[in-house]
Order: C-alpha cells, then structure tokens, then sequence
C-alpha cells in the first residue's frame, strides 16, 4: 500500500469506525508530540536524567508533523461541516498541537546544540 493511501485511510478513520476516528488518531498522535517534546526540554534543562534530548526533539519534530499532516488530511477528505459528528472540530483543534509538538521539538534541539556547544568549551577552552 502506498504511503499516501496509508495516511488517507488513517485520516478517514480505517475500513471501521465513525468520521471522528481519524481526527481522534491526529489528536493522540498530537498530543504524544507535545509530550515528548516537554520531555526533551526538560532532558535540556537537567530536570530530567534520562534519555537524550537531541533524540526527543526530533522525535517531537516528526511526531508533531505527522499528526498535523493526519489532522490536515483529515480535514480534505471530510465531509460536512462542524457539529455534523464527521470529528471536523478535532481535527481543528489537532493542526495546532501537532504544530505545538514541532515548536518544542525544535526549541530542544536548538538548545541542546547551545548546551553542547557550551560543555565543548568547557572541557577544550574557547575555540
């Protein structure tokens, strides 16, 4: 199966389920961006141990781009408007916290690079 008609029957919902289905995945796949990426950004800030920073922050970048492309997808193949139970509302409310995700996915990596370039100092001097 292609990926564009992967990503068409995730945003339709699958062969089963409702019109909500689809703007229900793009909302999880949303909102486990956003959380991987405060979880990078605190990696950064040392409130956290575990883990790499570098590696959550691109994993919120590709995870919150996903579920922006699901919701958008999701929003192009639907039909009716909103309060027609079609899940037009989720996928709304999905574009912007998958838009979230990348956001703080990005800030961890930049800072992770500031981060590194500092302990790099450190250890070798100015360069």
């Amino acid at each position: 199966m292609p990926a564009t008609d992967a990503l068409t029957v995730a945003a339709e919902g699958g062969v089963i389920g409702d019109g909500r289905t689809g703007a229900n995945l793009a909302l999880g796949v949303g909102l486990i961006g956003v959380i991987i990426g405060w979880l990078a950004l605190a990696r950064v800030a040392g409130r956290i141990r575990i883990g790499n920073a570098r590696t959550g922050g691109v994993a919120a970048v590709g995870v919150g781009l996903l579920g922006t492309a699901l919701a958008v997808l999701h929003l192009a193949t639907s039909s009716g408007g909103p309060g027609t139970g079609n899940g037009m509302v989720g996928a709304v409310v999905a574009i912007p916290l998958g838009l979230i995700a990348a956001a703080l996915g990005r800030r961890a990596l930049t800072r992770s690079r500031h981060t590194d370039r500092l302990e790099r100092e450190r250890e070798l001097g100015p360069v």
